[in-house]
């Protein structure tokens, strides 16, 4: 949920909304690498949820009085806070990103996110897991292609979002201690609403970075990079928010 790849590029109030070839092959990079992101993140939670000695190394059965509960082992625990660390890190130690340095945390976060999201195969059924990640990669589509058509400025909507993101991050530190089915559910719909804004809100603002960048092709690729993960991160989100409504526990 960090937002330190936001840096690229908010100049959409002065872009030339034009549509070019340029820009279409820019955003088709970005779709591309999100898609291959979304595959390998699929796999690897496929591995980590299926192959006993995969499995046995990121999760554990606690019994606990209300009965037994699917948890992380310390491995999986490292593994799914993996990926704010790395994002934090990318604040302070890529002050100026390179292609191969952006593309390795693309795909570091990639890989610890997919590898962690094994404990959703585990806790929902398959069915309920497929449906929703249809549904999540519809709403994508079309948050994605209103973020990319509007005209509208969406500027102060995002700043609006990201305080938003910064909300729900306490208020899921603070459930982690209440424990409340209310509070979680509530969590579940803002988050919804929230990814759902950033879809479009990052969508627009890659049009921007394309614009601003004024063809430097080495920081269209660092950017091709940094896009893909913040769409990344919010399709993610969104679809783990939509599985509190739509999945169905095993």
């Amino acid at each position: 949920m960090n937002d330190s790849y936001r840096g690229y590029g908010n100049a959409v109030g002065t872009m030339d909304m034009s549509v070019d070839a340029g820009l279409r092959s820019f955003m088709l990079g970005v779709y591309n690498k999100l898609g291959l992101g979304l595959v390998v993140s699929g796999l690897l939670a496929l591995a980590t949820s299926q192959v006993p000695a995969v499995r046995d190394l990121f999760f554990q059965v606690v019994t606990t009085p209300e009965g037994s509960a699917i948890t992380y082992t310390g491995l999986g625990m490292i593994v799914s806070f993996l990926p704010i660390a790395l994002l934090l890190g990318s604040m302070f130690f890529m002050r100026n990103p390179s292609k191969a340095g952006s593309g390795l945390l693309y795909w570091a976060v990639v890989a610890s996110i997919g590898a962690s999201l094994g404990i959703v195969l585990l806790l929902y059924t398959g069915q309920s897991v497929a449906t929703t990640f249809f549904v999540t990669a519809a709403a994508f589509g079309g948050l994605s292609l209103f973020g990319y058509t509007t005209k509208r400025n969406l500027t102060a909507m995002g700043s609006f979002l990201i305080m938003g993101v910064i909300g729900l991050i306490i208020a899921m530190v603070v459930n982690m201690f209440l424990q409340s089915e209310m509070m979680a559910f509530i969590i579940s719909a803002i988050g919804v609403l929230v990814f759902s804004g950033l879809i479009a809100y990052d969508t627009q603002r890659l049009k921007g970075t394309y614009y601003a960048l004024g063809g430097d092709q080495a920081q269209m690729a660092v950017a091709t990079n940094f896009g893909a993960l913040s769409l990344y991160i919010n399709f993610i989100n969104l679809f783990q928010f939509l599985l509190m409504f739509l999945g169905s526990r095993e």
